[in-house]
């Protein structure tokens, strides 16, 4: 199944954090998409909180973020000063969703 991995951002409170994360994600995901066995690099903005963002990774498997990791382009050293606090990042296994199961009751 895919191995997602998703990414918490919270903006600090500087006029132009917001701005400069929200751009420097939509660069981001232009590049990384195109990285080898990436499924998907998805960037979104909360509706209620402009300084709330997440990144969803989307990879073949987990041996496929090798090809993220190898990517040259800086995404960390830009961002961190932006930030009010530490990046969120947690990983996942999809489930499968492709077959029947039995809910129990």
């Amino acid at each position: 199944m895919v191995y997602t991995l998703t990414v918490h951002l919270y903006a600090n409170d500087k006029p132009d954090s917001i701005d400069r994360i929200k751009a420097k994600l939509i660069d981001a995901a232009r590049v990384y998409r195109k990285d080898k066995e990436t499924v998907d690099w998805i960037v979104m903005q909360d509706v209620h909180d402009p300084r709330a963002f997440t990144i969803v990774e989307r990879f073949e498997q987990e041996s496929s973020q090798k090809y993220h990791l190898e990517n040259p382009y800086t995404f960390d050293p830009y961002v961190k000063p932006l930030l009010d606090r530490a990046m969120d990042l947690r990983r996942h296994e999809e489930l499968d969703t492709s077959k029947d199961v039995e809910v129990p009751l």
